[in-house]
């Protein structure tokens, strides 16, 4: 079962974060955005990032080329951001992150603009698949500063490349085989910059469900602060049905 949170955090006065996910037959989304903007602009944002990208998926029959097809419903999310902030001055130069995961039998592609992360969880430990779009890391693909600098860079939260800016976006995207993947978890910046990788990790693997991890690391990331808003989805790695029944 799948497990998804989002909390304003201990700080901010409004919740600029969005989540969603939709689970058919044949296939899986799931969606996280931080929005960006003056007032409510990143709220706008995000919730357009999250809806489009689930509503196209759902209306499409999903190719064998997922790639391309969770590249496209991104694509359509950012003209509608864009096109918008255009159009109201109360929303100009509104943006956000987006991180998707499109999931097919044991197959996940990954769709990233921005800072948000997506990691995977196996048995022997986790790792991160996305690279963010940010200064801090772009000072560091340079080897201008350490990952240890990076945690604690006042600009850490400077990112360069968002969904909305920009007419036309570029989405990176990652091929995953889920296959011995115990969970992946999707989350904003307000957790990673508070939680570490190995944190996450202990209380993910402490927590068969999946509801109960999401509320415990975002109550550590809390804890420490809840400087930004904080959203998680956590979900089943490895299909876990039982094939030789599939046919019954």
């Amino acid at each position: 079962m799948v497990g998804i949170l989002s909390d304003v955090g201990k700080v901010r006065k409004l919740n600029e974060d969005c989540v969603g996910f939709y689970e058919g037959n044949d296939f899986k989304v799931y969606v996280i955005a931080d929005g960006m903007g003056g007032h409510n602009a990143g709220e706008v944002a995000s919730k357009i990032a999250v809806d489009t990208t689930i509503s196209y998926m759902k209306s499409i029959k999903i190719s064998d080329n997922m790639q391309d097809d969770l590249i496209k419903a991104i694509n359509i999310a950012n003209e509608k951001i864009f096109k918008l902030s255009k159009s109201r001055e109360d929303l100009s130069g509104m943006g956000t992150t987006i991180t998707a995961c499109l999931v097919k039998d044991d197959h996940m592609i990954t769709g990233n603009v921005g800072d948000s992360g997506c990691y995977i969880i196996k048995k022997d430990g986790i790792s991160k698949i996305t690279k963010d779009h940010s200064l801090v890391q772009q000072l560091i693909d340079e080897g201008s500063i350490t990952e240890e600098e990076a945690a604690v860079h006042p600009n850490k939260n400077i990112i360069t490349r968002a969904l909305g800016t920009n007419a036309s976006v570029e989405v990176d995207t990652f091929n995953v085989n889920l296959k011995d993947v115990d969970r992946v978890l999707i989350c904003t910046d307000g957790l990673s910059n508070e939680v570490s990788v190995n944190e996450m990790y202990e209380i993910i693997m402490k927590n068969s469900n999946n509801k109960d991890a999401c509320k415990q690391l975002i109550d550590l990331s809390k804890l420490r602060g809840g400087r930004d808003n904080i959203s998680v989805i956590v979900f089943e790695g490895e299909c876990k049905y039982d094939r030789n029944n599939s046919g019954k």
